[in-house]
C-alpha cells in the first residue's frame, strides 16, 4: 500500500506498523481501559464511600452519576474542540484533566468535593473515550484500522471485567481513595505513550472555524437534562423525571434551530447528512442500549430466580467481557479483511442471536443457558463495534473526525443511560410485582423473555437498517487525500 497523511514526526501511515506507532495505538488502549475503569472500578466502592463520608446511598449514587453525566453531556463538545485546536492536544490535556481529577478524589475530604471531582474526571473520560478512535485513524492507515478498533474494544470490555474485581481487591487492601489513586499513575502512562506521536496533518488550505458556544451550551443542557430524567437516584417517587424529560426536549430543539443557523455549528450538517456517519450513531444508540441491559437486568435475574450468591452472581456477569476480550482483536482483523458494510451487518446478527438465546435459553437450561446467551452476544458485539467504528472514521473527512468520534461516544452514552432505566424498568413491569426482589423466580423468567425479546427486536431493526442500500456509501479501503502541509497543533 502506498504512503497516506504524514504527520508531523514524519511518520507515514503504511501498512507496517513502526515502533512509534505502536507505542501510540498502546497509549491509545490504555486511554479506553483507564476510563473504562473509571465507571466500573468506583461503583464498587458507592457503599462504603457512603459509610465514610457520612452520605446516605443515594447522595453516593452521585458519584457514578457525576461522572456519567459529565462524559456524556460533552462527549460531542470534546471531540469537535479536537477538530478545531488539535487531536492529539485535546487528548493529552483531557489525560491530563481525568489524571488530576483522580488524585483530587483519592483526597477528596467529603462526599461533595468527591462528586465535584467525580464529575472533573468525566469531562477528561469524554476526551479519552472518544477521541482515540479518531487518532486511531490520525495513525492507521484504513486497511488496519479494523484491528486496531478491535484492540480498542477489547480494552473497554478489560476494564469492564476487572474493574470491580480490581476495586473490590483495593477496597479491603488500602480503603476507597485507592481506587482512585491507582488510576493516577495509568493516566500518565497513557499520556506518555500518546504523546509520543506527532499531531495529525492539517490538509493545505483547510479553513479554520469557530467554536459554537451556543450550540454547546444547549447540548450539553439537553444531554445533562435527559440523563437526569431517565436515572433517579435515591426516591424515584420524588424525582422530577417527566420535568426533566420535557426541559431536556426544549433544550434539543433549541439546539438544532441553533445549529441550522450556526455559522460554524457543533454537529455539522453535513456530517449528519453522511448517511455511513448517521446510520453508525443510530446503531451505536440501540446496541448501547442492548448491552447495557445485560449489566442492570442480569444480576436481578440470576439472584431472584437463580438464588445465586453475590461472588457467583459476579463470575456470571463476568463471562460476557471475558468473551469479547478473547474475540475483540478477531473481529478487527474480520473487519479489514471482508470490510465494514457487511462486518456490521454480521456483527449485529450474531447480537440479535445472542439476544434470542437471552430470551430463551435460561427459561430451559436455567444458568447454562443464561450463560450460553452472554458469551453468544460478545462477538457480535465485538465485531459490531470495531465494523461501526472503522466505517464511520473511514467515511468521514479528515477534518471532522474528532466531531464523528464524539457523536458516537455521545450515542453510545445516551444508549447506556436508555438501557440502565427504560430496559430496567421494562424488566420490572414485566415482572408483575411493584418490587423485583417480591417477584417469583418464574416472574423473573418471564420477565428476563420479554426484555431480550424487546432487544431483539431493537437489533433486528438495527440489522435491516445496516444491509439497506447505500449508493453514497464511501469504499471500506477509501482514504483520505493525502496532506501537502503539516503542522502541530
Amino acid at each position: 500500500m502506498g504512503r497516506s497523511a504524514i504527520d508531523a514526526d514524519g511518520m507515514t501511515e503504511t501498512s507496517t506498523p513502526t515502533p512509534l506507532l505502536r507505542a501510540g495505538t498502546a497509549g491509545l488502549a490504555l486511554s479506553v481501559l483507564v476510563a473504562s475503569l473509571g465507571t466500573s472500578a468506583a461503583n464498587v466502592a458507592l457503599p462504603t464511600i457512603a459509610v465514610e463520608l457520612d452520605g446516605t446511598f443515594a447522595q453516593a449514587q452521585w458519584v457514578a452519576l457525576a461522572y456519567l453525566l459529565t462524559m456524556t453531556a460533552t462527549s460531542l463538545t470534546v471531540g469537535h474542540l479536537g477538530d478545531l485546536i488539535g487531536r492529539r492536544r485535546v487528548l493529552l490535556l483531557g489525560m491530563g484533566v481525568f489524571t488530576i481529577a483522580a488524585a483530587l478524589s483519592a483526597i477528596a475530604p467529603s462526599l461533595w468535593m468527591l462528586i465535584a471531582a467525580r464529575a472533573l474526571q468525566g469531562i477528561g473520560a469524554a476526551v479519552m473515550m472518544a477521541l482515540p478512535l479518531a487518532r486511531a485513524r490520525d495513525l492507521v492507515p484504513p486497511d488496519r484500522l479494523g484491528r486496531v478498533m478491535g484492540l480498542l474494544g477489547t480494552t473497554a470490555a478489560v476494564g469492564t471485567a476487572s474493574g470491580p474485581v480490581l476495586g473490590g481487591l483495593l477496597i479491603t487492601v488500602a480503603g476507597w481513595p485507592a481506587i482512585f489513586a491507582a488510576m493516577v499513575p495509568l493516566g500518565l502512562l497513557a499520556a506518555a505513550l500518546a504523546a509520543v506521536t506527532g499531531a495529525e496533518a492539517r490538509q493545505a488550505g483547510s479553513p479554520r472555524r469557530g467554536f459554537d458556544l451556543p450550540g454547546m451550551v444547549l447540548l450539553t443542557v439537553a444531554v445533562a437534562l435527559y440523563t437526569l430524567g431517565v436515572t433517579a437516584p435515591g426516591d424515584q417517587a420524588s424525582w422530577p423525571t417527566l420535568p426533566l424529560l420535557g426541559g431536556a426536549v426544549v433544550a434539543t430543539g433549541l439546539f438544532v434551530m441553533r445549529e441550522r443557523r450556526a455559522k460554524h455549528p457543533l454537529l455539522p450538517p453535513t456530517l449528519l447528512r453522511n448517511r455511513r456517519v448517521s446510520l453508525g450513531a443510530v446503531l451505536n444508540l440501540i446496541v448501547g442500549t442492548v448491552m447495557m441491559s445485560t449489566l442492570v437486568v442480569g444480576p436481578f435475574f440470576l439472584a431472584g430466580a437463580l438464588h445465586l450468591p453475590p461472588a457467583a452472581i459476579g463470575a456470571v456477569m463476568a463471562a460476557g467481557p471475558l468473551a469479547s476480550i478473547c474475540t475483540g482483536v478477531l473481529a478487527g482483523r474480520a473487519v479489514d479483511r471482508f470490510g465494514t458494510h457487511r462486518m456490521t451487518s454480521v456483527g449485529l446478527g450474531g447480537m440479535l442471536l445472542g439476544a434470542l438465546a437471552l430470551a430463551l435459553l435460561p427459561g430451559w437450561w436455567g444458568l447454562p443457558g443464561y450463560i450460553t446467551g452472554t458469551v453468544l452476544l460478545a462477538p457480535g458485539y465485538q465485531l459490531f463495534l470495531a465494523a461501526n467504528n472503522t466505517g464511520v472514521l473511514n467515511s468521514t473527512p479528515a477534518d471532522r473526525r474528532g466531531a464523528a468520534s464524539g457523536l458516537l461516544g455521545l450515542s453510545r452514552n445516551l444508549g447506556l443511560v436508555t438501557g440502565a432505566s427504560v430496559l430496567a424498568a421494562l424488566f420490572a413491569a414485566a415482572s408483575g410485582s411493584g418490587e423485583i426482589a417480591a417477584a417469583s423466580p418464574d416472574a423473573l423468567t418471564s420477565a428476563l423473555r420479554t426484555t431480550f425479546l424487546v432487544t431483539a427486536a431493537l437489533l433486528a431493526a438495527g440489522a435491516l437498517l445496516s444491509l439497506a442500500p447505500n449508493r453514497a456509501r464511501s469504499s471500506d479501503s477509501a482514504t483520505d487525500a493525502p496532506a501537502t502541509r503539516a503542522t502541530t497543533r
